[in-house]
């Protein structure tokens, strides 16, 4: 079980845990708390329900990872986990609500957007996957 902790000491991660700690951050505390101009957490998981065909649940699980991953992320903290979960999560939501828009992002008002931003969000996360916490990460200070 060790090797999920295991890191090299490069602080490309940190960049990368950095960015994608603070966005996933904003994106959840929207979804969740409605902070932002968001809907709120029922309102969210409605919409995952009855537009994406997401059970209630899962749609509560995704949540979770999203906003704790955000923290863990953060501190460098079961970062392979965590950034599995939001790749995972990113994906699905490609999939589902961005890739019948095609690549690029909204260009105009009322426009859907395609997968350029969520494709970027779900390549960090398996960098980090792949990668692990990197340098200032309690994963790195936990494994040596």
């Amino acid at each position: 079980m060790i090797w999920i902790l295991e890191t090299s000491p490069s602080y490309a991660f940190v960049f990368l845990r950095l960015g994608l700690a603070v966005t996933f951050f904003f994106h959840s505390t929207q979804q969740i708390f409605g902070w932002h101009g968001g809907r709120g957490l029922k309102a969210h998981l409605a919409n995952w329900r009855d537009r994406q065909g997401i059970p209630v649940p899962i749609g509560a699980l995704g949540l979770f990872i999203e906003f704790f991953g955000s923290f863990a992320l953060l501190t460098g903290f079961l970062t392979r986990p965590f950034a599995l979960g939001l790749a995972l999560f990113i994906g699905i939501a490609m999939f589902k609500s961005h890739v019948q828009h095609g690549f690029f992002l909204a260009r105009r008002p009322g426009e859907h957007s395609g997968i350029e931003y969520t494709l970027a969000l779900f390549l960090m996360a398996m960098a980090l996957f792949v990668g692990g916490g990197g340098a200032l990460s309690v994963d790195g200070l936990i494994s040596r």
